[in-house]
């Protein structure tokens, strides 16, 4: 289990790499370009200005996470060659600097949503938090506001020069539903994963978050269903998922456990995290600590570790505690926590299999 920490880059991040360099076990940085638009080529020269710069503090910079997708490639429409291509170009370019995986998704518009950034806890901490009815309800731009003024930073999927266009692409996608977005998602894996397994990248596609329809638009990696789809498309061994066990996991017909069990041999990446899910399915996002949410992450670590799974693992959201100031999701410190409590249950089952505890 290879730990890595997700940064969103110099002046684009409240925590800074030496302070994740005291994060114990910590080997990796997830990294992207933030400020990047959208379908542009990362160009070498500033590729390699990022990737020097962090492993100047001992990390490596094996994971990417994202190289986002554009929305003429999700929609399929005359546009899209354009951009794929400029993602060839892309992934060709991060190779030279030895990146391993690319993490993306293929979310309509939204990537990641919630209703409230900075949803109270009864420990007095705060956390992302979904309310199912408030979505159902709500006009799309009202949520747009919402997530756009919870932070002065970049929130990745929530490209401003993307909102602007928030009409005009709920027009686009009416034509879209979920049998087209598949063909379109098989389109664009069957042009770019030639070019990964050439390049030694393994591309890890993230699941919806919510998985399930917002606002009328489709999404498509929301279970097992998704993963047996993905591996139709193509046998490729660049064809991988990032398993996230507080996306996916937010519907309680999703056992983690069990996917894990299953996919984790297709899976380069896994983002471990815990919700808490309410009966009328809004969920809140807790502590990693197994007994304060609904995803059992002790067993899904068992089941990695009984596999030797020697991927990436990153701790996901966590909490905002100790009045720390930060990005919704992505402070320091219960981030911190979660990497020691990651491997805290790896170590204890490393002793069991070693024969050191019964």
């Amino acid at each position: 289990m290879n730990i890595t920490f997700r940064w969103y880059g110099r002046g684009n991040d409240t925590v800074q790499l030496q302070q994740v360099k005291q994060i114990p076990g910590t080997k990796g940085i997830v990294w992207a370009l933030h400020q990047k638009p959208v379908g542009e080529v990362w160009e070498k020269e500033e590729i390699k200005d990022e990737v020097e710069y962090i492993r100047s503090f001992g990390f490596h910079t094996d994971v990417v996470e994202s190289v986002n997708v554009h929305e003429s490639i999700k929609l399929g429409n005359e546009e899209r060659m354009h951009y794929i291509e400029n993602y060839k170009e892309t992934i060709r370019n991060l190779s030279e600097f030895g990146v391993k995986v690319i993490c993306y998704n293929f979310m309509p518009i939204f990537d990641w949503t919630r209703t409230d950034m900075f949803h109270p806890l009864e420990d007095g901490s705060t956390a992302l938090f979904y309310e199912k009815a408030k979505v159902a309800d709500q006009d799309p731009q009202k949520l747009i506001s919402t997530v756009m003024e919870a932070s002065e930073l970049t929130l990745p999927g929530w490209e401003p020069e993307k909102m602007e266009r928030i009409t005009e692409l709920f027009e686009a996608y009416k034509s879209i539903d979920e049998s087209k977005l598949w063909d379109n998602l098989a389109f664009f894996l069957k042009e770019i994963l030639p070019v990964a397994e050439a390049s030694g990248i393994q591309m890890a596609i993230h699941p919806d978050d919510p998985p399930w329809s917002i606002f009328g638009l489709p999404r498509i990696i929301t279970g097992e269903q998704s993963y047996e789809k993905l591996i139709a498309i193509s046998d490729s061994p660049a064809n991988g998922f990032t398993i996230c066990t507080g996306s996916m996991g937010a519907n309680p017909e999703n056992d983690m456990v069990q996917v894990a069990r299953k996919y984790a041999s297709h899976a380069p990446f896994f983002h471990i995290r815990n919700v808490k899910i309410h009966d009328n399915g809004d969920f809140v996002e807790t502590s990693h600590y197994t007994q304060d949410g609904s995803i059992n992450i002790n067993e899904v670590v068992a089941e990695l570790n009984k596999q030797n799974y020697d991927g990436y693992v990153r701790p996901d959201h966590g909490r905002h505690i100790w009045d720390e100031e930060c990005r919704p999701g992505y402070g320091l410190y219960d981030r911190a926590l979660g990497i020691m409590y990651l491997l805290g249950l790896w170590d204890a089952y490393e002793a069991k299999k070693s024969g050191e505890v019964s």
